[in-house]
C-alpha cells in the first residue's frame, strides 16, 4: 500500500469491523498505522445496557486497541445490544438518574477492562423512551461526574437534534464542561421532505455546522476534530477539499481562542 502522504492528521477506526478478520484487512490497517496515528471508535459497547458486555468481546476489543495504539477508546452513550443480540443501531436511553448512573458504572468497568481512557459520544435521536427526568445536558453531565470518562462531542448530532426538537444548539454546548471533551466529530446529514434531519454521514457539512464547530473550538481550545463520511463517499479530491475547509475553520477558531487567552493572561 504505497501512495502520496495525505495531509490528514489522524484516522479513526471502528475496531469491531476488524475483529477476527485475517489476510488483507490487518495487513492494510498496519500499513495505515505506519503512516498515520489511529484512534478507535466503537459501535457495540452498548454503554446504557443492563447486562455486562461479554468478556471475550472486551478481550478482543482490547487487543485491537493495543494493535492500533489508540490513545483512548470511544463509543456511544446509547444501547445497541439486547442480551446476545446486536441491534445494529444506536438507540437512545431514558434520561433519568438511574440510567445515567448505570452508564457511568459501566464506563468505569469497561475502562478498567480495556486499559485506556474511555470517552462517550452524544448521539442523534428521534424519540426518547419514557418521560425524561433530566435534560440531555444534565444527563451527560451526571455521567461525566460519576465516571472518569471523557466526552466525544459530536457537533453535527447536536445540530441535528436541535433542529428536530426545537432547542438552541449553542445553549446546549454551553451547558457542557468543554474541558472534558477529548475529541470532536463533524459530519453531514440528510433533510427529509418534512424537514426532519437524519444523521447519515452521507453529505457535505453544511455552513451552520461549520459555524457551530468554530464557536465550540473558540471556547474549548485545541481538540482533535474528525470528519465522518460513511455513505455516498465522494472522490478523494472532494473529500480532501472538505478536510481543508475544516482545517481553515479549526485554525481560525484556535487563533481566536489563543487571542482570548492572551488577553485574559
Amino acid at each position: 500500500m504505497e501512495g502520496p502522504q495525505l495531509d490528514v492528521a489522524f484516522w479513526e477506526v471502528s475496531p469491531e469491523n476488524h475483529m477476527r478478520r485475517g489476510g488483507y484487512f490487518p495487513w492494510a490497517l498496519a500499513k495505515v498505522r505506519e503512516r498515520y496515528p489511529l484512534v478507535t471508535h466503537g459501535l457495540t459497547l452498548s454503554l446504557g445496557a443492563v447486562d455486562d458486555p461479554p468478556r471475550d468481546y472486551l478481550d478482543e476489543l482490547k487487543q485491537e486497541i493495543i494493535r492500533m495504539d489508540s490513545p483512548w477508546h470511544s463509543d456511544h452513550l446509547c444501547f445497541s445490544t439486547a442480551g446476545p443480540l446486536v441491534l445494529h443501531d444506536l438507540l437512545p436511553l431514558r434520561l433519568c438518574k438511574h440510567t445515567a448512573d448505570r452508564a457511568a458504572e459501566r464506563l468505569l468497568r469497561v475502562q478498567d477492562a480495556l486499559g485506556v481512557p474511555m470517552a462517550f459520544e452524544n448521539i442523534s435521536w428521534y424519540a426518547h423512551p419514557g418521560a425524561p427526568e433530566l435534560s440531555e445536558t444534565d444527563f451527560i453531565n451526571r455521567v461525566l461526574d460519576k465516571s472518569q470518562a471523557w466526552m466525544l462531542l459530536d457537533v453535527n448530532n447536536v445540530y441535528v437534534n436541535a433542529q428536530n426538537h426545537g432547542f438552541d444548539p449553542y445553549g446546549f454546548i454551553s451547558e457542557l464542561p468543554l474541558e472534558r471533551v477529548v475529541q470532536i466529530h463533524v459530519a453531514g446529514h440528510t433533510e427529509l421532505e418534512d424537514g426532519m434531519l437524519l444523521d447519515t454521514h452521507g453529505a457535505p457539512i453544511i455552513d451552520p455546522v461549520y459555524e457551530l464547530l468554530e464557536w465550540t473550538l473558540e471556547r474549548s481550545g485545541p481538540r482533535p476534530v474528525l470528519l465522518e463520511r460513511d455513505n455516498d463517499v465522494p472522490e478523494l479530491p472532494e473529500l480532501l477539499s472538505e478536510v481543508q475547509r475544516l482545517r481553515e475553520t479549526y485554525q481560525r477558531a484556535i487563533g481566536a481562542w489563543e487571542a482570548r487567552n492572551r488577553r485574559v493572561g
